[in-house]
């Protein structure tokens, strides 16, 4: 078992993150919040020049590395659409959505484009994103599906539709731990930064455990969808739960020592702290995404990478 992305896909984020930077990074969804009829137009040119759309997340697993690399990379810049989805497609779909049993609401405002939904019973189906007035300033593009089932979802897709976003919040745990390292170094207090106080040391540190902690599990349900595990539903809301419950930690830990202004909008740490709540509560919130992760796995508990150690 070989977790680590290869070399080629890292690459490729990070040449997908250094684009997105200079295609206007942090103003990406600012000026998209700002006017969201161009939501789409701001990125989608910049997808097709690093050949996202030629990407086989399903038929190749370097390509679904390269997936996941990408979707990071647009985590990274809280950039205003959303390519795991995208990414996640089946055959005949825009983009793939895993979606709450009742009232279904996805970050999709504005985007008409076909989308294939799974839900964890199973249930599979097609859906438009319901036109919204609500401003993308409170709403961060979230809206209703107008949703038609149509059969059964495999597993694979429901792993894979869980799985890939948790990159893209990722990547904005990854800026949000960057951004708070910057504040404490040039932030003095009592004539001295604030990097060198034990205590904000300690803080930053908890933060930091979790965000790797949350890279090594992305890598982990990355390879069980790879790998077609039975498992990979289980891992992937494994990752999905502890996901969810570090970005409290990393969001909570970097809005502390950013104090006031974090949540200004002169800082980038407000933008990516809002857009992540889409990721953060849907389908399912922390307790809900609990709730089935507990049913899922029953009495059983998990296999994963301490699965043949014995006591």
């Amino acid at each position: 078992m070989n977790i680590d992305l290869s070399d080629e896909a890292f690459a490729y984020g990070r040449e997908a993150q250094r684009a997105l930077g200079a295609a206007g990074g942090d103003l990406l969804v600012q000026r998209a919040e700002a006017d969201p009829e161009i939501r789409a137009s701001l990125v989608e040119p910049l997808l097709r020049d690093l050949g996202a759309w030629d990407l086989d997340p399903r038929g190749d697993a370097d390509d679904l590395e390269a997936a996941a690399a990408l979707s990071r990379a647009f985590g990274y810049w809280a950039a205003p659409y959303p390519v795991a989805e995208r990414l996640a497609r089946p055959a005949g779909s825009d983009g793939l959505i895993v979606v709450a049993d009742r009232h279904p609401e996805a970050a999709v405002a504005g985007l008409d484009l076909r989308w294939t939904t799974v839900a964890l019973d199973g249930t599979r189906g097609t859906a438009r994103a319901v036109p919204s007035d609500e401003p993308a300033r409170t709403s961060a593009f979230v809206t209703g599906l107008d949703l038609t089932p149509d059969g059964a979802a495999e597993a694979r897709d429901i792993a894979l539709g869980l799985v890939l976003p948790c990159w893209t919040l990722l990547g904005m745990l990854d800026r949000a731990m960057e951004l708070t390292r910057e504040h404490v170094l040039v932030r003095h207090q009592f004539g001295k930064p604030l990097s060198a106080q034990q205590g904000v040391q300690f803080q930053l540190t908890d933060a930091e455990v979790e965000r790797a902690g949350i890279a090594m599990l992305a890598r982990y349900a990355l390879w069980s969808v790879q790998d077609g595990r039975a498992e990979a539903v289980e891992d992937a809301l494994a990752l999905r739960l502890a996901a969810i419950e570090a970005s409290e930690t990393v969001f909570r830990t970097a809005h502390l020592l950013h104090g006031a202004i974090g949540f200004c909008d002169e800082t980038a740490l407000s933008w990516t702290s809002r857009y992540s709540q889409p990721l953060r509560r849907l389908p399912y919130g922390i307790s809900g995404t609990r709730a089935r992760f507990t049913r899922a796995i029953g009495r059983r508990g998990l296999t994963g990478l301490f699965s043949e150690v014995t006591a």
